[in-house]
């Protein structure tokens, strides 16, 4: 088949659409990767073929090594995907050792990868440890509220964490590890690579203060979700705070019975 007919490349393209009306990704912003399957790789194996030499990740992540990932383009718009997926998202293609990656389908017009693919793959590599391989979304968004809460809140897990759980009962169901706060970094290089990735062994949520929010996800829906539940929590805190703040709340004692109820673990951490 087409790639662009293939299912998980639908399923892509529904999420940068939808992700572009919530107004998350202005003009260049934002990111998506997906790590294929097997499946997925067999569906468009005829249409894939090397058009790029192999170039250098940034960062080693052995356990990718041969894994095919579809990936948005550097410079490219997220509202641009669905009008021309192949100008605009790419398959790439790891290499033995973990080092390198090929372009093999698409970012057509001398595209490459998103500039952050090193916090991407470094993200993939741990959460597929973690997850058994369940896991296949990392995605990046530049949601409005959460950016704003990061220059008035203090730049902590905690701190974060238990404002966006108080403002909707379901957020501590969704989100109970808890949200992790990486502090402003310069994006796209191995060092904050490498701290959103410490961030992602506790959490499936990771904040980059004054610049957006890294979320994972085993499919689609469940990755952009964790984005929208964590912005909307966050849309809520700002309105709060913009009436004068909090006059009654979701207490801890509240938070650990809504758990015991819905059989959640919450980080005891943030409870206290």
């Amino acid at each position: 088949m087409k790639t662009t007919e293939a299912p998980f490349v639908q399923s892509y393209i529904r999420l940068t659409h939808d992700a572009w009306l919530k107004g998350w990704h202005e003009r260049n912003g934002g990111n998506l990767t997906y790590r294929m399957t097997d499946e997925d790789v067999a569906a468009v194996q005829e249409n894939l073929k090397p058009a790029s030499e192999w170039l250098p990740i940034g960062v080693e992540v052995k356990n990718l090594a041969n894994e095919y990932f579809l990936v948005s383009g550097t410079g490219r718009f997220m509202r641009n995907v669905i009008l021309d997926p192949a100008a605009n998202i790419g398959i790439i293609k790891v290499d033995e050792q973990g080092l390198n990656y090929q372009i093999m389908w698409g970012l057509e017009g001398a595209g490459r990868p998103t500039s952050e693919l090193p916090s991407h793959l470094l993200s993939h590599s741990l959460k597929k440890d973690l997850t058994n391989g369940a896991n296949r979304i990392i995605y990046h968004a530049h949601p409005t509220n959460i950016i704003a809460l990061t220059f008035v809140l203090p730049l902590e897990d905690k701190a974060f964490t238990r404002e966006l759980w108080e403002m909707a009962t379901e957020d501590a169901i969704v989100f109970p590890e808890g949200i992790g706060v990486v502090p402003w970094m310069v994006p796209g290089g191995a060092e904050i690579a490498r701290e959103s990735a410490r961030l992602f062994k506790k959490y499936n949520i990771v904040i980059w203060a004054h610049h957006g929010m890294f979320v994972c996800g085993k499919s689609f829906d469940e990755a952009f979700s964790n984005m929208d539940t964590a912005e909307k929590a966050a849309e809520i805190c700002v309105k709060v705070l913009s009436m004068g703040g909090k006059k009654q709340t979701i207490s801890a004692e509240n938070l650990k019975q809504l758990a015991k109820d819905f059989k959640v673990q919450l980080n005891e951490e943030f409870l206290d």
